[in-house]
Formats: C-alpha cells, structure tokens, sequence
C-alpha cells in the first residue's frame, strides 16, 4: 500500500464532482491532515485532530461533509462551527469552491456584527450547509430561524481558540441540540483541556489525529529583516514593496492607530492597499477582505486581532512593521504565506534595538533563521548585525 502522504484525492471515495473541482484548483494529493481525516469521516466516524495552522484542515472536514449531502434534501445537514466572522467566512468561500460544479447544495454562513435580514434571506433558501460563529447561531436558533435536528455531521474548526474565547456553554449546548447527530469533528491547532473535555462529553470511539510541524509540512518561508531608523520604516516596506514585485502582501501592526497611519501613508505615495482593524466597522472590513481573497486588493494592512480568520493560500509576503509583542503572534503572521506547498517570504523592519533584541528571542524560541539585509536601489543585499539605520530617501 502507497505511504499515507502518496496517496492522491483519485484514490479515495471522494464524489467525481468534487475531483474536478480540485483538480480545477491544481490539489492532486492531499496534505497529511487531510489524507488521515477524509477516511474516518467517510465513514461517519468521530474525529479529533490536532494539525498546525495552514495544513488544510477546511478541506479535511469539508470534503467528507458535502459527499455525505443529499441534495434532494432540503434540511440543514452539515453545521460548522468557527470561532470568528472572518474564519466563518473563508471556510464559507472554500465550501463554494469545493462545490462549483453542483447546482443543489446550497451553503449558509451566519456571523455577529452583520443584520439579521440577509442571513433570514440565506436560511430561506434552505441550505444544507451552516457555517456560523457560536454566538449568532444560538441566536437564530432562539429566533426559531433555524433547526438544529436534522443535522448529521457537526464539525468545530479551530476548537482550542473557540472554546478559549469563552464559547464553551454555547457549544455544548448548540452540540446537544443536535439530537440525531452522526459525527462530531474536532479540528484544533493544540488540544487544551477544553477541547479534550468536549471530546470525552461527546465523542464516542473517536479516530485521534496529530499532525506534527514536520519539514514536508512546514511552510516554507524565506525570513528577511532590515533594521533603519524609527522614522524610515515606512520608506523601507515602500522599497520591500518596490523591489520584491510581490502581487499579494499582508502588513502587519500592533496597534489600530499604526495600522490606519501606514494604510493611509501607502495610498497617499501611489500604493493599492487598504486596512482592517477593530475600529472600521464589520461590514467595510467584509469589502476590504473580499477584494483581498480575489487579488483585486494588493497590499492589506491589518492588526493581529482584525487578521484572525484570514485564511488565503497565495499571500506572497507578510511584513511585519512591527515586532510582535508575543512570540506566537509571529508564527502566526509569518504562516499567512508559504501555503498550499508555495514558497514564501516573510520582512521584518526594525526600527530600534529593543525590536532587534525580542526578534532575536522569537528566532531562538521557534528554531528560525532570520537573514538580516540592507536595501539599496537595486536589490536586497545581505548584511551584517548593525544599528538601526535610515534606508535611501531615494524616491522610486
């Protein structure tokens, strides 16, 4: 038999239909979590899988849910449950993308912070599929909008941050509700204790995942740095900008104050790019993000919090304008880019030697390499340690 990680998307039980439709989209093989999820689930078994961040875990559960759809059926029969509007929307997109060649299976995703009368309008069309946050589906269910009993597969993607958000009575109470239930999935990038407690409430001879970080399934991202005084920073990421002719770039900020001033300073310079922070309302940010997912938007600037759910496979860089605070929170940018097995490149711009020192511990703490470089007006040049230092004032 093939090893797990050789077997193609043709060798499994998966629908013609779907097939096609990823092989429309260049995914021949599946990603580990995948190949070791799809099975189980086929087979109406429960899941509980611990995979990192970017390996395809919405393509692991979704596959088997929209195979086990009957369409001539018109009750809600796949729920997925998401901790945020933003990832509650990307899995909705990828769902519609699994599906471009079915005309029957309709797709619902319900979110706090939009009104009520769009998503009654979704529920209308009686779609099989739910995606929603916690929060807006008990609400609905409250509203006796939406029935929870004809439900077969109920999937929780990103458990652990879910559950951590303070979600766990609405969770359990939605999972309870969901009385003719076949399998429950539990999709986690860690399993805290809260995901092992809903596991062993309501999963019954589950099949265990673990996906660990290995080299294959890494991303892989060249990591840059360029330090220049405080006040060249932005010059600097217009050069990065500039030189790297990347297509699709996320810049990240720790603050909303920051992140509005280096949107607003790029567009004023002739640069394509937006923001989204916690002070544009929600549905701006859904403008922003959309045109962002289809390549329309080049450059997005968003703070850590506002990029939760952001879930693109062709980023071309992440540039951090500033060091991140925590060393997770690094991880977690940099991932945005080297996905679907692409390469990726992440920038960090230091301004002061306080940045430099906590990037060098994020280095040391997650095992990466840093490669410092100096910018000049024909390329990226490797450099030395050294001081913060202004870039060419240059304009290009």
């Amino acid at each position: 038999m093939a090893e797990i990680n050789e077997i193609s998307f043709r060798e499994m039980d998966i629908p013609e239909k779907i097939l096609t439709a990823l092989d429309e989209k260049g995914y021949g093989y599946p990603t580990r979590v995948q190949a070791e999820a799809i099975p189980p689930l086929m087979e109406w078994k429960d899941v509980i899988a611990k995979a990192p961040t970017g390996t395809g875990k919405t393509f692991a559960f979704g596959i088997p849910m929209i195979a086990h759809i009957d369409p001539a059926c018109e009750d809600i029969q796949g729920l997925i449950l998401a901790p945020t509007r933003e990832l509650a929307l990307q899995i909705g997109d990828e769902l519609r993308g699994l599906l471009t060649h079915y005309d029957d299976i309709r797709v619902a995703v319900l979110y706090g912070g939009q009104k009520l009368e769009p998503q009654f309008a979704q529920l209308k069309k009686k779609p099989q599929i739910v995606v929603a946050t916690p929060g807006r589906l008990m609400d609905h269910y409250k509203r006796h909008s939406i029935r929870l009993d004809r439900i077969q597969t109920v999937i929780l993607d990103e458990a652990d941050r879910m559950l951590d958000m303070g979600f766990f009575k609405d969770v359990t109470g939605i999972v309870e509700k969901v009385k003719n239930r076949k399998n429950l999935g539990l999709f986690s990038a860690t399993m805290s204790q809260e995901v092992m407690t809903v596991s062993w409430m309501y999963q019954r001879d589950e099949v265990e995942i673990t996906v660990k970080p290995v080299s294959e399934e890494k991303p892989d991202i060249d990591q840059f740095s360029v330090t220049v005084s405080a006040l060249e920073k932005l010059n600097a990421v217009r050069w990065i900008l500039y030189l790297g002719g990347y297509e699709r770039v996320i810049i990240f900020c720790n603050t909303k104050v920051l992140c509005q001033r280096v949107s607003d300073e790029l567009r004023r310079v002739g640069v394509d790019a937006d923001c989204i922070h916690g002070d544009i309302p929600q549905a701006q940010r859904e403008r922003t993000m959309k045109s962002f997912r289809k390549g329309k938007l080049p450059v997005l600037i968003a703070t850590d919090v506002a990029s939760r759910g952001i879930d693109v496979d062709d980023v071309d860089c992440v540039i951090n304008y500033d060091v991140p605070q925590e060393n997770d929170y690094y991880v977690h940018r940099i991932g945005r880019t080297g996905r679907a097995r692409k390469k990726g490149v992440s920038w960090t711009v230091i301004g002061s030697f306080p940045e430099q020192t906590k990037l060098d511990e994020i280095a040391k703490y997650c095992h990466f390499t840093v490669q410092p470089m100096t910018i000049t007006e024909n390329g990226f040049v490797p450099a030395e340690r050294r001081q913060p230092a202004a870039v060419s004032r240059r304009r290009r």
